[in-house]
């Protein structure tokens, strides 16, 4: 019962990764638009939640010839960190299966 439950929290946690990556996609591709107006308010909202995430990665690599590539890994480390939790996920259902099953 409890591997179930930190089998769904994981999953869970994942899914949310997968949406964050989504609006970060959606916030790059902005980007490439530099007469948008960031006070609208979902532009602004899309702003905030991603602005501080990708921030962290702009202090590693610094823009190369106009180009921010930070982006890059920001994505790399979010496919990452949720490839582990549908992994960690995975154990945990097996390990819970395998001990009642």
């Amino acid at each position: 019962m409890a591997t179930e439950l930190v089998s769904t929290v994981l999953q869970v946690l994942s899914q949310t990764l997968q949406i964050y990556s989504l609006v970060l996609i959606v916030r790059v591709l902005l980007s490439w638009f530099p007469n948008l107006d960031w006070g609208n308010p979902v532009l602004s909202t899309v702003s905030s939640i991603t602005d501080p995430y990708l921030n962290a990665f702009r202090g590693l690599i610094p823009p190369l010839g106009g180009l921010d590539l930070s982006a890059i890994l920001a994505f790399v480390a979010l496919n990452l960190m949720q490839s582990l939790l549908m992994r960690a996920s995975m154990i945990a259902y097996a390990g819970g299966v395998g001990a009642y099953g």
